[in-house]
């Protein structure tokens, strides 16, 4: 890791909530973020990814996080915690979690410092977290989400799939919300070539990185591919750089059963990006990776 002297005042306050054993994406994301030095990680929160893959699936995500922490030697330097093992059956159950609980307990915390809330799998502990403690919309912290289908219509997507009803109390609320829906993260693909040129001699962290998409799109994808898109990146680089792509806001809206959007035009604007700039985070991995192992 390269120190660029950001001083403690100028770093942001992050927590990353995510669904990592789900599929390969989660742990470039995971790397770009504990090697980002203006972040200061305050956890790192393990996601269920509901029971289609797993029937533990949260702990598999904790089992991951872990794993990705101890192949870059940095077991026990950052809080890792468990999440919601489920997803929310009314809008006003509480899951309760240790990480809803701590996000409380930092968005109340005495801090000047904005604090980003990314949000790689469904907004379970989010929701958990405001209906614990509603005061903590008012603060200042932005919850980022990498979820929803394209706009305006939606329709079914992965993320949103694991608790429709969480991200629903989530979207009504009044915390201020950035929304990368699928049809922008996926502007994220990246070559199997690339990888190994890019990612493999990175130490064992690297060669994990890459065997581990090859072997997922060799059990899981069909069809015959050689690139990977590394979706939930896009929380690392607007957390970097909310520019970082276009974007407008739009009245929030909520989400029937099928998982279309429906625009009351009831609820606050939230921040929906359009567009990303790939080229930005990516570079911006390689490089940190490649300090790093050097």
């Amino acid at each position: 890791m390269v120190n660029f002297n950001i001083p403690y005042e100028k770093k942001a306050r992050v927590i990353l909530n995510t669904d990592a054993k789900n599929e390969v994406d989660d742990q470039f994301a995971i790397v770009q973020a504990v090697l980002s030095e203006s972040m200061d990680i305050k956890a790192i929160i393990a996601a269920h990814f509901g029971t289609e893959k797993s029937e533990h699936s949260m702990k598999d995500s904790y089992d991951e996080i872990v794993k990705v922490l101890g192949l870059m030697d940095m077991d026990g330097k950052f809080n890792v915690l468990c999440g919601g093992e489920r997803a929310m059956k009314s809008e006003d159950e509480i899951i309760e979690s240790e990480g809803a609980r701590f996000i409380v307990e930092e968005a109340m915390r005495d801090d000047n410092r904005p604090l980003y809330i990314a949000f790689l799998g469904p907004l379970t502990d989010m929701a958990a977290a405001l209906l614990m403690e509603p005061e903590i919309a008012k603060k200042i912290l932005t919850v980022i989400w990498i979820g929803g289908r394209d706009w305006p219509s939606g329709g079914w997507e992965y993320n949103l799939s694991n608790d429709i009803i969480a991200a629903n109390v989530v979207f009504k609320s009044n915390v201020q919300l950035w929304q990368v829906p699928r049809n922008v993260y996926r502007m994220m693909p990246v070559s199997f070539a690339e990888m190994y040129d890019k990612v493999y001699s990175c130490g064992e962290i690297g060669k994990y990185l890459v065997e581990n998409v090859i072997a997922f799109n060799n059990e899981w994808v069909s069809r015959p591919v050689e690139h990977r898109g590394l979706g939930d990146s896009p929380a690392i680089g607007i957390i970097m750089f909310n520019d970082c792509g276009e974007w407008e806001y739009k009245p929030a809206p909520v989400f029937d059963e099928k998982m279309n959007y429906v625009h009351t035009g009831k609820y606050r604007p939230i921040k929906v990006y359009k567009s990303i700039d790939n080229r930005f985070i990516l570079e911006d991995f390689y490089a940190k990776l490649k300090l790093f192992c050097r």
